[in-house]
């Protein structure tokens, strides 16, 4: 990836975080975070990835992130001094998912060898 796309990421992601806090309104028990862009190489799109807390809310972010999506990426096309501004398109972050049910499973795992070296030494 070139210099040029990695600023572009992190200047998408700084611009839309403040945006986000500013603009829209979620409970307060929901926690958001953007967990990283991918922007196209020619700047058509740029894929931000979202992560909720708690899971079970993240189709309700999604809907009103989607439902907003046009007056976002107005304010982002104001914000941002670019000759040309992505098309901003949000996708729920499956990584962080992934690597949390390894650590669960982890933790599963160390539990049940723990229980089952405690059974062995009766």
């Amino acid at each position: 990836m070139s210099k040029r796309i990695d600023r572009v990421n992190q200047l998408i992601k700084q611009t839309l975080s403040n945006l986000l806090l500013r603009e829209l309104d979620f409970k307060k028990d929901i926690l958001i975070t953007l967990t990283r862009v991918k922007t196209a190489s020619d700047l058509s799109k740029a894929r931000v990835f979202i992560s909720v807390m708690p899971e079970e809310k993240i189709e309700l972010v999604m809907r009103s992130l989607n439902r907003n999506i046009y007056r976002l990426q107005q304010k982002m096309n104001k914000k941002l001094v670019m000759k040309r501004v992505p098309k901003i398109i949000f996708e729920q972050e499956t990584k962080t998912a992934k690597a949390d049910r390894i650590e669960k499973l982890l933790d599963e795992l160390k539990n049940k060898e723990k229980t089952d070296s405690i059974q062995n030494e009766e």
